[in-house]
């Protein structure tokens, strides 16, 4: 691959490297395709399961449900990322591609026959398994595409840009629900728009070469791949364990995942209940407003990490984040908006430093496992704060209990990073020694 010179940091060596690798402009269609027909099917299966006339569900049981039916890929699904150290990443984004839509296809069916809310949701569940295989497989082929030095600039337009795409897709479920209706019949083929665009995504991989994207060297090569995944997790484990950059950007990351998923499912009944909107359209906004925090940090976090490193930066936003967390006391329809802003912007700061953390700091070799304990972190800590929530949460969503909670789950999350996020060589550390770990300079 051709990466720019050392000389080139920021956007400009994005663009610069854009130039000279092909693969880096080809493995960025396939994010934003990928992440528009998540877009397009969590909008649509949301609306066909809450806001459905011919679905009465109550939010809590959904929520309730949800976290049953996730807990168990979030203890066994982080297995399968091992095989990203053991397949040709081009053939995992590329099937899972169309595995991800053969699935929603099923989804849209179980939608447009009636079927219960649980046999939907477990289909769901199989459609957001393959498309946190096709995340965690983005994400570590990003080092095989784009140089070390603007590592950095280019995870965080990717990983923004994918969230805009995210509120893309929702925006294309909205019009096709306008069109189509929020019945069933008419939820089923607003869920099939996702199936077209995650098609086109796995055209768009397959034209990448035979084991351009890595792994370099197969993981246990001669090995099947039943062992791969068996052991793939605890690889990835120990490999977190002797990083303390990336233990404390995980426990960042856990942090904000505990308290984003007590937020969700207090608003999801505040929206029902408490005059932040009409049903779906309330949840919208401010959607929107956290997607708008998730661009904003594209721009905040490359400047933060090179002015004051990582460390610095993810204590800060978790800091900000209890701040913002604890001003939803008010239960205000504005506050709130506000308050996403804020916490879209933390949580993507988090997300973009502990991606960063495993992209430079992590070899190729077990990459792809230590992505999948992130995907383990990333999805038990939502579904526990969801559970938590579904039990301690009141009928009319006003529950100071959650937001306090959350605020100190916030506050002991940057005392943790404080504590484990050292430098690799203490003595002669320096803020310029984590500038350079953080556009993967040699030092």
């Amino acid at each position: 691959m051709s990466g720019s010179p050392h000389g080139t940091p920021g956007l400009r060596g994005f663009i610069h490297s854009l130039g000279h690798s092909p693969g880096l402009g080809r493995l960025l269609a396939v994010r934003l395709t990928s992440q528009i027909t998540d877009g397009v099917f969590q909008a649509a299966l949301f609306g066909a399961i809450l806001f459905n006339p011919e679905r009465h569900a109550d939010p809590l049981a959904i929520a309730g449900g949800l976290a049953v039916l996730l807990l168990p890929y979030s203890v066994i699904g982080p297995f399968a990322g091992a095989l990203l150290d053991h397949w040709d990443r081009r053939n995992v984004l590329m099937y899972a591609n169309v595995i991800r839509g053969a699935l929603i296809a099923l989804v849209a069916l179980c939608i447009a026959t009636g079927t219960t809310d649980t046999v939907v949701l477990i289909g769901a569940l199989a459609v957001t398994g393959a498309s946190r295989f096709v995340a965690s497989g983005l994400s570590a082929s990003l080092p095989h595409v784009a140089h070390r030095d603007v590592i950095v600039a280019t995870n965080a337009l990717f990983t923004t840009l994918g969230a805009g795409m995210l509120a893309v897709g929702a925006g294309i479920a909205a019009m096709l629900r306008a069109l189509f209706g929020p019945d069933n019949s008419g939820s089923a083929l607003t869920t099939l728009g996702g199936v077209a665009i995650a098609l086109v995504a796995a055209t768009v991989a397959h034209g990448f070469g035979r084991l351009q994207l890595g792994p370099d060297e197969p993981d246990d090569p001669g090995r099947s791949a039943f062992h791969a995944v068996t052991v793939g997790l605890l690889h990835g484990a120990r490999a977190v364990g002797h990083s303390r950059t990336v233990s404390a950007a995980l426990s960042a990351i856990g942090a904000h995942r505990l308290v984003f998923g007590m937020n969700t499912l207090m608003l999801l009944v505040l929206s029902k209940h408490a005059g932040l909107g009409d049903g779906l359209a309330g949840v919208t906004v401010v959607a929107g407003f956290t997607a708008g925090g998730a661009f904003l940090a594209a721009v905040v976090t490359p400047y933060s990490v090179e002015r004051f490193g990582r460390r610095i930066t993810l204590v800060t936003a978790l800091l900000v984040g209890a701040v913002a967390e604890l001003s939803l006391l008010t239960f205000n329809a504005v506050v709130f908006c506000i308050g996403a802003f804020v916490l879209g912007l933390i949580g993507q700061v988090a997300k973009l430093c502990g991606d960063v953390a495993m992209q430079v700091d992590i070899g190729d070799a077990v990459r792809g496992q230590v992505f999948s304990v992130q995907d383990a972190v990333f999805n038990i800590a939502y579904v526990g704060a969801v559970a938590l929530a579904a039990f301690a949460i009141p009928e009319n969503g006003r529950s100071i209990a959650l937001v306090v909670l959350g605020t100190v789950v916030y506050l002991i999350g940057a005392v943790v990073v404080r504590l484990l996020h050292t430098p690799h060589h203490p003595r002669h550390h320096t803020v310029n020694d984590d500038r350079i770990e953080a556009n993967g300079r040699q030092s």
